[in-house]
């Protein structure tokens, strides 16, 4: 069985949040972002700002991997909100270095093609709002989603836009190019 592994990158606030929770309420397997996961966990530990301590990118990498490899069950299409590319830009972003375990996570999703070439890059819709895991402006948003975009396209990724519309607008936009590469790799 082949098994199609797409990534949702782009800006924060974007929507790849509530686009992969009605990905997943399509029958769709999903992993959410990890990020905000080991945020919420650092912060029940006392940790206010986990983000600042470098441990932070290792303890993302560590989630995304487990979750790529937790969610290889029955279903052929699986969609992840952000990869470890996103954390490579994430540990640039913040000013840590880039450590052996990104390195290698990269090296081996890169090695064993673990993704698809093709990412939906999911567009701005103009503004963010603010959360415990989210304080970035929407300038700082877009900046950030353009160094994705930029890392992405370094790395031979293929990048699909998804431009601001209604969430199942843009669910729908997402499972039309699903089913065109799907169709693709059949003829």
């Amino acid at each position: 069985m082949t098994v199609d592994r797409f990534i949702l990158t782009g800006p924060p606030g974007s929507g790849k949040t509530t686009i992969i929770r009605h990905l997943a309420e399509h029958g769709f397997a999903t992993a959410e972002e990890a990020a905000t996961d080991v945020i919420a966990a650092r912060r029940c530990q006392g940790i206010d700002e986990p983000w600042t301590h470098p441990s932070f990118i290792d303890a993302v990498i560590e989630t995304q991997r487990d979750r790529q490899i937790n969610t290889d069950n029955a279903r052929s299409i699986r969609f992840y909100d952000r990869s470890p590319i996103c954390t490579l830009v994430l540990a640039k972003w913040l000013g840590h270095p880039v450590s052996d375990a990104v390195r290698f996570e990269i090296e081996r999703i890169r090695r064993e093609k673990v993704y698809r070439a093709e990412v939906f890059f999911v567009r701005s819709l103009g503004f963010v709002t603010p959360t415990e895991a989210r304080r970035i402006s929407l300038a700082e948003s877009i900046r950030f989603g353009n160094l994705h975009e930029e890392e992405y396209l370094a790395l031979g990724f293929q990048l699909i836009y998804i431009d601001p519309a209604p969430a199942l607008q843009r669910v729908e936009a997402i499972e039309r190019s699903v089913g065109r590469l799907r169709d693709a790799n059949v003829t």
